[in-house]
């Protein structure tokens, strides 16, 4: 182990101060020497993936969990594998360190043709595809390094967006002073100013308003808002609702909760309650396709008040630099809390009143009743990660408990995503249970992520929805066409031909009996991997997927 303090030291500390503990990737010969760095630093834990896009779901998930993340993939035909996984990090604002082990400085002035290049000589193809789908880039070089990775680091925290450092292999080994301030700094506040004039704009409409109701979503959690948004809430008595994006980011169990809306395919009570109020407080929401049934809401644009991490904008009056949390606490303190009675509040609980539950042991297991199943199943505290799918939409109808962490990917997409983002989740706070639900389809894509979840003795329940084959797609055009089919797996099989052995147990359910069987031994089983596959019909789909895929094939007419 080396004395000198170097730059690649410099930027391992520097992801430790953000409290970053472990970091994901793919040895290459251009990033095997800073890895030297990384399994070096006792308080950092170096987890190898099986492929670079696996890597980049995994440290998704892990910094939806612990606020940050970091990956490292080789020059090239690493980083390539991983832009995808990053594209979704970009899209949902999640904030990852992407590092990229690449070529000495001196080869890349030269030109040299090396391996991983496209054979003509530039090397900066790669870094270019970066700044499209990345908040900040930077390549080290000996003169700028530690402060170019405090700028984009910082980029990465401030914006929660995914950032670019590519670390020649010559660079990082060179070396560097010890940082001497700390990395994140106090965020430029609004002025009293600006926050006047938008309590003077706002706090007349909202108070004239007959039913005000208030509109959360994701960038709740992004930017760590959750106990100012309940502060909110209830200082005002005013109802909430949620987008599936955002599910989660309020307790469901909560009186003034009143569900998850999703435009037109919302129940009655809960559209009828958000298109037809004379102030919405929208926080943290970005009104996209897939969480709104086709651009479907019902309210009109001049009801909104958008409160959004770092501004608010009513009526296109914006006011600039005041951060969420600010802007919920300073609307609290001026607004008057309403009487309960005067706001048309049917909590969530009284309208989706548990009916007692009889297991049908010979039945064969249904989406319906399946996802019943998995909400009686669900405790408080769960890390809940559905694909994007019929996983997704069978789990956005489904009320958490208190405390429940629900992470999917409706903007971005990418089937597949949960599987390894679930490894990375688990790893980022192990105190926790984590549910998987994800169809076979996307299984299939990134299935590999279990042999990791093995060798680091992780303890999630995986259920695999084999309805045999693309049953988003189906919904949406071609039920029958052969390219919605899958070749047929022995999924139960799975976890003990990718290396497991007394640390799993693998259960097969047909029926509702043996699926409840398996609940009740996983409950009593939490020291391994649990793995359910969970065999349904083909064109059984929740009953929110059957209409959401009429409206995405109208969508693409």
């Amino acid at each position: 182990m080396s004395t000198t303090y170097t730059i690649g030291r410099y930027l391992v500390d520097r992801l430790g101060e953000l409290g970053i503990r472990h970091i994901f990737g793919v040895p290459g010969d251009y990033n095997l020497s800073f890895l030297d760095t990384i399994i070096e630093q006792p308080a950092l834990e170096w987890v190898e993936n099986c492929n670079e896009l696996n890597a980049a779901y995994a440290a998704d998930g892990y910094a939806r969990i612990h606020g940050i993340a970091a990956l490292v993939t080789t020059f090239g035909v690493g980083e390539l594998s991983a832009v995808n996984g990053i594209a979704g990090s970009r899209a949902e604002q999640v904030p990852v360190v992407k590092i990229t082990g690449s070529p000495a400085l001196k080869v890349a002035e030269e030109g040299r043709l090396v391996h991983h290049t496209l054979g003509d000589g530039e090397f900066n193809h790669f870094s270019k595809m970066y700044k499209e789908v990345t908040a900040a880039q930077t390549t080290l070089t000996a003169e700028n390094a530690t402060e170019e990775i405090d700028r984009v680091l910082r980029t990465c925290w401030y914006e929660k967006a995914p950032v670019y450092i590519n670390l020649p292999v010559d660079i990082h080994g060179l070396p560097a002073k010890q940082p001497k301030e700390p990395l994140l700094k106090e965020d430029s506040a609004a002025s009293a100013n600006t926050i006047s004039e938008m309590l003077e704009t706002l706090i007349p409409v909202i108070e004239k308003a007959k039913s005000p109701v208030i509109l959360a979503d994701y960038q709740v959690s992004r930017f760590h808002g959750e106990e100012a948004l309940k502060r909110f809430v209830e200082a005002t008595g005013f109802p909430i609702a949620t987008l599936s994006m955002g599910k989660g980011v309020f307790n469901e169990e909560h009186p003034q909760f009143i569900g998850v809306y999703s435009g037109k395919t919302s129940p009655d009570y809960l559209r009828n309650r958000i298109d037809h109020a004379d102030c919405i407080i929208s926080i943290g929401v970005k009104f996209t396709d897939s969480i709104t049934s086709g651009f479907s809401q019902g309210f009109k644009e001049e009801s909104v008040i958008h409160i959004a991490p770092k501004e608010v904008n009513y009526r296109n009056k914006v006011y600039s630099k005041i951060a969420m949390d600010e802007s919920l606490k300073q609307l609290a303190g001026m607004l008057k809390k309403r009487e309960e009675q005067s706001l048309n509040i049917i909590p969530v609980t009284e309208q989706q009143r548990e009916e007692p539950f009889y297991v049908k042991d010979d039945q064969a297991l249904t989406q319906k009743r399946f996802w019943e199943m998995i909400r009686l199943f669900i405790q408080k505290d769960d890390v809940v990660v559905a694909d994007q799918g019929t996983s997704f939409f069978g789990a956005q109808t489904v009320p958490l408990k208190e405390n429940v962490t629900y992470i999917g990917q409706p903007l971005w997409g990418s089937i597949g995503y949960t599987l390894p983002a679930t490894l990375g989740a688990q790893l980022a706070d192990l105190s926790r249970r984590n549910l998987l639900l994800i169809g076979d389809g996307a299984f299939q894509l990134t299935f590999q992520e279990i042999s990791t979840m093995l060798r680091e003795n992780l303890h999630p329940i995986i259920f695999v929805i084999n309805n045999d084959g693309y049953t988003v797609e189906r919904s949406i055009h071609g039920p029958e066409a052969s390219y919605n089919d899958i070749k047929m797996w022995r999924y139960a099989d799975i976890p003990a031909a990718l290396g497991g052995n007394k640390n799993f147990k693998s259960y097969k359910t047909n029926t509702e009996g043996e699926f409840a069987d398996a609940l009740k031994d996983i409950a009593e089983s939490p020291d391994v991997l649990r793995f359910v596959e969970v065999v349904t019909q083909k064109m059984d789909m929740p009953e929110l997927l059957t209409t959401l895929g009429k409206i995405f094939a109208a969508q693409n007419d």
